[in-house]
């Protein structure tokens, strides 16, 4: 899924975006639209090479992106959400494929603790995502084919590179605040390190400054899942007219069992059996907990693509922040002025609070200005996608702090 580009400037619309040297264009679809009537957002296209960690350069590349509110005039009021591995753009709004609501709509809007009266939000898909920025699952322009695994590795940082290069597009110099949970928290974290110029300040939720052993073992499950599956093709299974359906679902059932706790899943399922009195004595979903991944593992099916599982999570993997310092977390951040808020949940075991508390230690050690908040939740990871009051008064809060001091209201 790509755009049908074109030379254009981006619309003034009282955005005061000024022209482009890019070529801009809407987001094209290769699935049916649950929601063909909704905003599916922009892309931009690049001509100029992203210059990636794995020794090579993509060039030319196109990344997605998703607005919300209006860009001030003097472009100060810029909130940046960087997604987790398994989002998009479509963070506050309707997802044109799905249908569904955006993945942090009760955190983005008017009046809410991403106030959208008071910010202009934008939202871009990684690079190597499959939802309009360049990923394995489109067309190489060197073979007209799609890249499959020809696409290079990519990592968390060249995700923020390619975000860089974006807001040079779009003439926005200064990030008011950069937010995401999860993979989005990483990303983060990146942008702080390597544009601290750019960043006025950054929560990063549920996250960590390197990926765990653990971690690690789970998204090699879920890659083997794929891999395995005989209609994976060996990453090419798009010249097949095939996908590798039945892999890509274990391994989102396999992730999803880490995104929750287990007080949630007792809480929620216990050993309630799916529509029966009694077991079946077969291999079919006996139990509610059962037919809820099944359903988890068919509903991503639809709106993932199986390659860039496999090459975001292993960017994922090899996100280790200090390792670009040296091994000291802390020189990452020396003599950064950006302002920080970390945000940790009590039953997240994905990126527990002590691997957030390392990240504080670490801003501490630079002599940055840090604010911790560790919120009581039984929900496990994905509580920075649920309804948390803790969470959003926080954010709230650290948003308009941020902002009074710089004279964005």
């Amino acid at each position: 899924m790509g755009g049908d580009t074109a030379l254009a400037t981006l619309p003034d619309s009282g955005q005061g975006w000024e022209p482009l040297m890019a070529e801009m264009a809407n987001l094209r679809f290769t699935r049916p639209l649950a929601a063909p009537g909704e905003d599916a957002g922009q892309t931009i296209g690049f001509e100029s090479s992203l210059t990636l960690d794995a020794g090579r350069a993509l060039s030319p590349f196109t990344v997605a992106f998703k607005t919300y509110g209006t860009l001030n005039d003097d472009r100060s009021n810029l909130v940046l959400i960087c997604h987790a591995l398994t989002g998009d753009q479509f963070a506050a709004s309707r997802h044109p494929l799905t249908g569904k609501p955006g993945w942090w709509d009760m955190m983005i809007g008017p009046g809410k603790p991403i106030d959208t009266n008071r910010y202009f939000v934008l939202c871009p898909n990684v690079i190597g995502g499959c939802m309009g920025t360049t990923g394995p699952a489109e067309t190489d322009p060197s073979t007209g084919k799609p890249y499959g695994l020809s696409f290079p590795l990519i990592t968390v940082r060249d995700m923020v590179r390619a975000q860089a290069m974006l807001l040079d597009a779009l003439g926005i110099e200064k990030i008011l605040c950069v937010l995401g949970g999860s993979m989005g928290g990483m990303q983060v974290l990146q942008w702080a390190a390597s544009f601290p110029e750019r960043v006025v300040s950054a929560v990063p939720i549920a996250a960590a400054a390197r990926h765990s052993a653990q971690n690690i073992a789970f998204h090699e499950v879920g890659r083997q899942a794929i891999m395995a599956d005989p209609d994976w093709k060996n990453g090419d299974y798009a010249l097949h007219g095939t996908r590798p359906a039945k892999g890509l679902a274990v391994a989102r059932m396999a992730a999803h069992i880490t995104y929750l706790s287990e007080t949630a899943l007792q809480n929620k399922f216990g050993r309630t059996l799916q529509d029966r009195d009694s077991f079946s004595f077969a291999f079919g979903p006996d139990f509610q907990i059962e037919s809820y991944l099944h359903h988890q593992g068919i509903t991503f099916v639809d709106r993932f693509d199986a390659n860039s599982y496999l090459y975001i999570t292993r960017a994922m993997d090899y996100f280790d922040l200090a390792a670009e310092y040296g091994g000291v977390l802390a020189e990452a951040f020396r003599g950064t002025q950006t302002r920080f808020c970390i945000i940790s949940f009590t039953s997240d075991w994905l990126f527990p609070t002590a691997e957030n508390k390392k990240v504080a230690h670490a801003l501490n050690a630079a002599a940055a200005n840090v604010s911790f908040v560790e919120i009581a939740s039984d929900r496990g990871h994905d509580s920075f996608l649920l309804d948390e009051p803790e969470m959003f008064a926080a954010v709230r809060g650290f948003l308009n702090s941020v902002a009074s001091q710089h004279g964005v209201f």
